[in-house]
């Protein structure tokens, strides 16, 4: 809730849910759970996730925008993961902070289910 405010221009707001974590610390396959119900033909789209990790699950929706005819496209993350894991080739154009290739939570991101509440963002210890 601390983004929105920060955005000084008109918008219309829709919401996703696609994942690849379904309760895991390791992605999967994608699973779409709700897709945007916004008409976003000849519209300029800025596509906000939590994380950005190997880039599977943004080069998705970016796929669907492009699909469903947006104009322009942006990305922005809160997190992007400093890693050589990257299996696509998609760029954020817009990242909050940058941190090593750790499974992270708090700020609105889980630990299986758990911790999204957390009021900072944090790692699980090396195994």
């Amino acid at each position: 809730g601390w983004l929105l405010p920060l955005l000084q221009f008109p918008m219309k707001l829709d919401y996703l849910q696609i994942s690849r974590y379904r309760g895991t610390t390791e992605g999967g396959d994608l699973e779409w759970i709700k897709k945007p119900a916004l008409e976003i033909r000849d519209q300029s789209v800025l596509i906000v996730d939590d994380i950005f990790d190997e880039g599977v699950t943004i080069a998705e929706i970016h796929r669907y925008c492009m699909q469903q005819g947006a104009a322009d496209i942006k990305t922005a993350v809160l997190v992007e993961k400093n890693s050589n894991r990257k299996v696509v080739d998609v760029t954020v154009d817009y990242v909050g902070l940058h941190v090593p290739d750790r499974y992270v939570f708090g700020f609105g991101m889980d630990y299986q289910h758990y911790w999204r509440n957390a009021s900072g963002i944090y790692a699980l210890k090396e195994q």
